[in-house]
């Protein structure tokens, strides 16, 4: 067995027995789906709130695995040392960042796995679908959400970041359309939501599965500038110990 692929088992096996972060990664996407699916309480401004919906919890699913998941998994390696240990042995930083990575991937394909059936169930139907433009979109907010979540990882206690990891998924949920319409949201707010990562990515994936986006090209250009940025501050400001 390699040294990438004993990691990347590892990583594995520690998502899987965190039930807090599986909660996140999987049964909150699906809760929200099926739920304001069936219970149309939300003003989507779409004929079935399953066309607005499903495009924005796939975008949700990302953001919980890239973000949440990688950075308190990572926080709490941080602070208990782990991986300064890690870091030293024969398996080495490339290839533990690697396997990392390929451990958020592997998550995110069960999470589709999941959770595009369910929303064809609840009756998706979307007209117009672009899948190799929506993967190219979750493989970028998969590195901008990644850098988010490993920068706050680098510079905050383990307990803390978890706190913070989790309080930001909320502020992202409610103010990045992806449950919530933007058009719904007050003037200054709306503003901000445009310009988040989650607000960007929930925008390209309904426009490039269903056609219903807002403002994609505005929307692209925000995410690719996310995913640009976020990546060197995670080099920059992080501290293995």
């Amino acid at each position: 067995m390699t040294r990438f692929r004993a990691q990347l088992i590892a990583e594995l096996q520690v998502v899987r027995r965190n039930g807090e972060q599986l909660l996140l990664t999987l049964g909150i996407p699906v809760l929200l789906l099926t739920f304001f699916s069936l219970v149309d309480v939300l003003p989507t401004g779409t004929k079935d709130p399953i066309d607005f919906l499903a495009p924005g919890v796939l975008a949700l699913a990302v953001m919980s695995t890239s973000m949440v998941s990688l950075g308190i998994g990572t926080g709490f390696e941080r602070t208990y040392h782990v991986l300064k240990r890690l870091g030293a042995t024969p398996l080495g930083r490339p290839l533990l960042i690697a396997a990392k990575i390929t451990a958020v991937a592997v998550v995110e394909l069960v999470q589709f796995a999941v959770l595009v059936p369910v929303a064809y169930a609840l009756g998706w139907a979307p007209q117009s679908t672009n899948w190799a433009l929506a993967i190219a979109a979750v493989l970028v907010g998969t590195i901008a959400f990644a850098g988010i979540g490993l920068t706050m990882a680098g510079r905050l206690r383990g307990e803390i970041n978890l706190a913070a990891l989790n309080g930001l998924y909320l502020v992202l949920l409610l103010l990045g359309g992806m449950v919530i319409p933007f058009a719904k949201l007050p003037g200054a707010v709306r503003a901000v939501a445009h310009a988040l990562p989650s607000g960007a990515l929930a925008d390209v994936l309904r426009e490039t599965l269903g056609g219903h986006g807002n403002q994609p090209g505005t929307s692209w250009i925000v995410l690719a500038a996310w995913a640009a940025v976020t990546p060197l501050l995670a080099a920059r400001l992080f501290r293995w110990d």
